[in-house]
């Protein structure tokens, strides 16, 4: 096999007996001088589903490369026997005139060279080698790879009148999508795959787990979809620390483990330092006396023949929030009538939609049906042709979409892109203080005056959100926020998105993100905005209702058929949750200028009872150092009202 999306590979005879697909053995991997992988050692079986985990930048791709033969160890073994077909995905980007379902069909080497071999029988007119070829066409399924492919195409998102476009028409996105068709048409002994939901939306991501649950060979994926990861894979392998951590269960199953290996760890950890406090002690009290000098030589060596305290390195976490918004209008949008679209040809119409602080709206729909335009209507990036939509006068937008990332001037540093795009506040920030924000997002020491051109998709994207938070929106805008982000960065924005006080439109295929920040959902489908009476898995079980729809079929499936019963229950309780958010974000607000407050005067307080205390400050005859006792009453005072306040909204927001 020699396409672009497969190779195979080698690495000495494996096959005498049952043995794993993949063996690493004191494996060193190093990218440039920088050693990512240092002796490790790890298997993968026959027709396992393994997923590699970690943070960016900490070897999983490297790992990949190696299986895919662009990279060597450094030191130790690589088996893998060189009989097994292997499938990847291309990361270039096709431009050729080429029909994208025949770009698909090409991932499957066997059958284009069986084309060609069928071809060159029948110009030869040789009889013989033509029914040979043909009847190896039958065998290798050449009558159903055009529907295969097909198939395929639709899952990801592909509309079947699309599907004979030359493939460089599409936007990076699909051709990415195509590129991943391609790399499932191939008949494969083992897949790979980085990260292959990041280009996907919500209902190819639901297809595609489908098609790999259904996978018959071995498969690796490097992925930070939780919810992906806990629908397909059965095996972790974690890369940490340069290490590789082996685990059997899903993403889900992982976590806990880790988890409690870390509790574990701590513990012995514990237990050898308090062995060794107790022998530094004796050592200490006898080592000066003759008739202990022996005891105290002996402890001195079970002392050096301790076991090693493993240091479990504290994991980088981006601690960061959203500073509350100048004002919070009601409402920041108000879109009503409202038709939108490109070029004369109209996407939605018909839309009414009033977003209000504290909102939390999900954009639910399938690829191409208009989430993307309705989210440049909100933005103010698209102009209506029919209807309006109205923007609050202090309107501040953040809007975070793969174009955002896009625009990102490549030949600037960190510190100066934050300067130029992160609104008023940041252009007037010192230089200390910009450092100090993007070191909130990952970016510390000289990182921040390094060009952008040789940042990963993971750091741009984080640069990216690092100036869209320095702007200080009232209403956030997101189009699958969570792309090469690592979890850490999931959890921190995860966070962050429910202290929000202004109003978040999103739009992912991230389940996690979308079920934990939104109370409700609009589905835009042919062309109507509605609400969606139901969750996240109602939705699943609408995308399979209208997969089962005849394609050319006028019935319609509506949000409701594949809603529960109680839809209209829990659509009322979403209504109020929104109202109840919208009344209380204000209340948020003051809370955080309470405990911002709270914390100074704490300080303050702190700062008086010291001079109080110091019995120079009653010798003094200066008046301020006299009228100290009543300061430091006023303090005492105004902390009490202020912590009385702070009680009265925990408890309103708690019941709220």
């Amino acid at each position: 096999m020699t396409s672009e999306n497969t190779s195979i590979r080698m690495s000495g005879e494996h096959t005498r007996r049952i043995a794993p697909v993949i063996h690493l053995r004191n494996l060193r991997l190093r990218r440039g001088p920088d050693i990512l992988i240092e002796n490790a050692t790890a298997s993968v079986l026959r027709g396992e589903k393994v997923g590699i985990v970690g943070r960016n930048g900490c070897g999983k791709s490297s790992l990949l490369a190696l299986l895919q033969g662009g990279l060597a160890a450094d030191q130790g073994e690589l088996e893998f026997p060189p009989h097994l077909a292997v499938a990847t995905v291309a990361q270039e980007l096709p431009h050729s005139e080429r029909p994208v379902i025949e770009h698909v069909i090409d991932g499957d080497t066997a059958l284009r060279d069986c084309e060609r071999e069928l071809a060159a029988a029948d110009a030869r007119g040789d009889g013989l080698a033509h029914a040979h070829w043909l009847g190896e066409y039958d065998v290798k399924g050449g009558y159903t790879a055009r529907a295969r492919a097909a198939s395929l195409l639709d899952g990801l998102g592909f509309d079947a009148a699309a599907i004979d476009r030359p493939i460089a028409t599409f936007s990076g996105g699909l051709r990415m999508r195509a590129n991943l068709a391609r790399a499932l048409m191939c008949p494969s002994d083992v897949l790979l795959l980085d990260e292959p939901t990041n280009h996907l939306d919500l209902d190819a991501v639901l297809w595609l787990e489908a098609w790999l649950r259904a996978y018959q060979g071995t498969l690796l994926i490097v992925s930070h979809d939780r919810d992906f990861l806990d629908a397909v894979i059965g095996r972790v392998l974690h890369v940490t620390e340069k290490r590789i951590d082996v685990y059997s269960g899903n993403f889900t199953e992982f976590e806990s483990q880790r988890a409690a290996r870390a509790a574990q760890q701590a513990a012995a950890n514990e237990k050898i330092r308090r062995e060794a406090e107790h022998v530094r002690s004796f050592i200490e009290r006898f080592r000066a006396k003759a008739s202990k000098a022996r005891q105290a030589q002996s402890r001195i060596k079970w002392l050096e023949r301790l076991p090693t305290i493993v240091t479990q390195r504290t994991e980088i976490t981006y601690e960061w929030q959203f500073t509350p918004p100048r004002k919070l209008p009601a409402p920041l949008v108000a879109i009503e009538a409202a038709s939108a679209g490109y070029e004369g040809r109209t996407i939605i119409e018909g839309v009414r939609l009033s977003i209000a602080p504290g909102a939390r709206l999900g954009v639910l729909g399938r690829n191409g049906a208009g989430k993307s335009t309705l989210m440049k209507v909100i933005a103010g990036e698209l102009a209506t042709t029919e209807g309006t939509c109205t923007a609050a006068a202090d309107l501040e937008i953040g809007f975070f979409a793969q174009l955002e990332v896009d625009q990102l001037d490549t030949k600037a540093t960190a510190i100066v892109e934050l300067a130029r795009r992160g609104g008023p506040e940041a252009a007037r920030w010192r230089e200390q203080e910009r450092r100090d924000h993007l070191g909130h997002f990952g970016f510390v020491g000289d990182r921040v005056f390094e060009p952008i051109a040789g940042f990963s998709g993971g750091e741009r994207a984080r640069l990216s959100l690092a100036i869209l938070v320095a702007r200080r929106p009232n209403l956030l805008l997101l189009d699958e926020p969570t792309n090469h982000l690592d979890l850490e960065m999931r959890d921190s924005l995860l966070f962050a998105l429910q202290e929000f006080a202004g109003a978040v439109v999103l739009v992912s295929h991230d389940r996690g993100l979308l079920g934990s920040v939104c109370d409700e959902f609009v589905l835009v489908n042919g062309g109507r905005v509605a609400p969606f009476d139901g969750d996240l898995e109602d939705y699943a079980a609408w995308l399979a209702a209208q997969s089962r729809q005849p394609k050319k079929s006028t019935v319609q499936v509506t949000p409701a058929d594949a809603a529960p019963d109680d839809a209209a229950t829990r659509r009322e309780r979403r209504r109020q949750e929104a109202a109840s958010r919208s009344a209380l974000a204000p209340l948020r607000i003051e809370l955080r200028r309470i405990e911002s407050e709270l914390e100074s005067l704490g300080r303050e307080r702190s700062s008086l009872e010291q001079r109080l205390a110091d019995p120079a400050s009653y010798a003094s005859t200066d008046a301020q150092v006299k009228n100290l006792p009543a300061l430091h009453a006023n303090t005492v005072r105004r902390m009490g009202e202020l912590e009385e306040r702070w009680l009265e909204i925990s408890e309103r927001l708690g019941g709220g």
